[in-house]
């Protein structure tokens, strides 16, 4: 197996993970807020880096790190685990799961340029192609049905929740392609380690200067919301990240980018079991033709 068909396999866990953490937040959400449920995933997933660094690697906090790569990969965390976290998360409370994440769909043309300009990574035209054929498939996924919220008629939560979607694609587009570019050989648990201290760099004057910190509290005590953020936490930021950061060392931004957006197809069985939707032919048909476009990327 070649180095970029493993970052491929990574980026397609990486997916499935990052689909089971986004329903667990969005449900932990709708109990707690997105700001609390950001922050205390943030903080659960530090305390479960540092005991993994002391007890398996020996080292509770990063050595031999050259500040460049610091200040990248720190760069990458407050992008991507704040700014863009953020957005995402209050467009699911606005305009639902299936609609904020077709949106994503921006994420991967945005990264493959942004990847370009910055790192000298150019796709090939059959990567281009089977990015096509794979974002195709996912839009037909997500454009079968309603939104899923109970405001689909209210127009101005509607705009604010697709605008608040869009500037989140375009914001971890750029969190992608920091993270590719702060990496190199870095053990992946060392890399997210650093973005999460960048993420919380960001979250926590928000807390303080919103006044969430007893918000904060009654989610850590929350019966409902705790059980949720600590799966969503396991399954996202903590495996989900690790698996990305070995996926954008070997593979470029835009393959991995496009890989990760299947997440509407992974979400297709999760909601006909856990929301008892239906899934028409049409949505399957997506399914196939985004499945078939990460198997021409995998090639």
């Amino acid at each position: 197996m070649t180095a970029e068909q493993t970052g491929e396999l990574a980026a397609l866990g990486t997916a499935l993970l990052w689909t089971l953490s986004t329903l667990a937040w969005t449900s932990a959400g709708r109990h707690v807020g997105a700001t609390a449920v950001c922050f205390v995933r943030l903080l659960l997933t530090l305390v479960l880096l540092t005991l993994y660094g002391g007890l398996v690697r020996g080292q509770w906090w990063p050595v031999g790190v050259s500040a460049e790569r610091w200040s990248v990969l720190a760069a990458s965390g407050f992008t991507g685990f704040f700014l863009a976290d953020i957005l995402i998360f209050k467009a699911f409370l606005l305009i639902g799961p299936r609609l904020t994440v077709l949106l994503q769909a921006f994420t991967p043309p945005l990264a493959a340029q942004f990847s370009w300009l910055l790192l000298g990574d150019r796709l090939s035209g059959w990567q281009w192609v089977a990015m096509g054929v794979t974002l195709a498939g996912v839009v037909w996924v997500v454009l079968e049905g309603h939104n899923g919220t109970g405001d689909a008629h209210d127009p101005r939560r509607i705009a604010l929740g697709i605008l608040l979607a869009v500037l989140g694609a375009a914001v971890a587009a750029i969190a992608l392609v920091l993270s590719k570019k702060g990496i190199g050989d870095l053990d992946p648990t060392v890399a997210t380690f650093i973005r999460v201290l960048g993420g919380l760099a960001g979250i926590v004057p928000l807390v303080t200067v919103t006044r969430r910190w007893p918000s904060v509290v009654d989610t850590a005590r929350h019966p409902r919301a705790v059980p949720l953020i600590v799966f969503g936490t396991l399954a996202g930021p903590l495996l989900g990240v690790i698996l990305y950061m070995i996926a954008v060392r070997n593979c470029p931004a835009g393959v991995v980018s496009t890989i990760i957006a299947t997440m509407p197809v992974l979400i297709l069985p999760c909601v006909m079991v856990l929301y008892r939707e239906k899934v028409s032919l049409r949505a399957a048909g997506g399914a196939v033709l985004s499945v078939a476009g990460v198997a021409l990327l995998m090639l």
